[in-house]
């Protein structure tokens, strides 16, 4: 059974940093690009794709807000991917998801809450 966890949101001030992780498990991990998502919580909002990392971690991709602030990681031995994020602008408040394969219909986990308030 494919599972993805992810943790280290949290409330954070504008122009903070915040570490997410994503626990893989149930298949193959290194065989497979991962993205992170996130949805916000305005209504109507859909899910965002943020970026993604090829199955190697050499290319990473991301959605042009966040470029220069964002990056992504993983680590194959350790089934983990992770997204650290600097400069975190309050528009960057919402439900951050992992997700297999890359853009955002793949399978993702719970997600964790990430909240960016003075």
């Amino acid at each position: 059974e494919v599972q993805l966890v992810e943790s280290g949101g949290g409330q954070v001030q504008p122009g903070g940093s915040l570490r997410l992780s994503c626990a893989a498990s149930g298949f193959t991990f290194s065989l497979y690009a991962m993205s992170w998502v996130r949805q916000a919580p305005a209504p109507g909002k859909g899910l965002e794709w943020v970026g993604s990392i090829m199955q190697d971690g050499g290319d990473s991709y991301y959605i042009d807000s966040v470029k220069g602030r964002f990056t992504i990681s993983r680590d194959n031995v350790k089934n983990t991917m992770y997204l650290q994020m600097n400069s975190l602008r309050i528009e960057d408040t919402a439900v951050y998801y992992c997700a297999m394969n890359v853009g955002t219909t793949g399978t993702r986990g719970q997600g964790t809450q990430v909240t960016v308030s003075s």
